[in-house]
């Protein structure tokens, strides 16, 4: 029986690699699925194409989240869709734009880093958290840069992201009585692009060496936990970070 049927989900950031699987995934089981982009426009489409080719049913909305408007353009678009109510919401929006030390960065750089990383999180949930009821169930996407401070040059990075672990344990405790779950997952070394983009194979095979699970993670991986944070099957779990980085590291 699918788990999500007739549900609506939002994913921000839903279009490729973790995002994309967890689109994927949440349809899978059954729920009806609004995809938000930025600049992958073909991407999303593609991620639409593959949903619907399923079976399943899926929007997608071209937003700048890091833009008061692009989050009402959000909202507005996911109720012209599925109606005022939303049974799941996946903030996914972020990354790491560029490596730089800290003599490096200047104030445009800072408020992109935080801006696209924390600021994005805080007022979509801010602005889907009313369409929201009893059994809801809010998914950030935080980072292992978040508990050990990232590696070379993504300082601004990993406390943006320990700034969405600390949000998730506030939001838990505000949002809990009215039988809304906030959790995070926390994902170490995942075979996406942002690891194309921004660190060296090298780099990649001697992380994986380290975990004891003896590889990188995959898309799908975070997308398996994702899903059961988003359904009753996770029902009493509100207010952790869970790790996903195949032993790697522990909380």
């Amino acid at each position: 029986m699918s788990k999500l049927k007739n549900k609506v989900a939002v994913v921000t950031g839903g279009a490729r690699d973790i995002g994309r699987s967890i689109s994927l995934q949440l349809a899978a089981e059954g729920a009806k699925v609004v995809i938000n982009y930025n600049s992958s426009a073909s991407k999303a489409e593609e991620t639409k194409k593959m949903i619907e080719d399923a079976g399943g049913s899926c929007t997608i909305v071209q937003a700048d989240l890091t833009k008061m408007t692009g989050v009402q353009k959000l909202k507005d678009a996911t109720v012209a869709a599925y109606g005022s109510e939303v049974h799941v919401l996946v903030n996914n929006t972020g990354g790491l734009v560029a490596r730089k030390k800290t003599e490096e960065v200047d104030e445009e750089f800072f408020d992109l880093l935080v801006d696209l990383n924390y600021k994005s999180t805080f007022f979509v949930t801010q602005a889907i958290r009313p369409l929201m009821g009893d059994g809801g169930s809010i998914i950030n996407l935080s980072s292992l840069a978040g508990r050990d401070g990232g590696g070379g040059g993504a300082t601004l990075y990993a406390a943006a992201k320990g700034a969405i672990m600390t949000l998730t344990r506030g939001w838990a405790k505000e949002f809990g009585p009215d039988g809304i779950r906030v959790n995070a997952v926390a994902p170490g070394m995942i075979a996406t692009k942002f690891h194309d983009d921004f660190t060296p194979d090298e780099v990649r095979t001697k992380v994986a060496g380290m975990a004891p699970l003896r590889r990188q993670g995959y898309a799908e991986d975070v997308a398996d936990l994702v899903v059961y944070l988003a359904t009753d099957k996770s029902a009493y779990i509100t207010g952790t970070n869970i790790d996903i980085n195949g032993g790697l590291a522990f909380s």
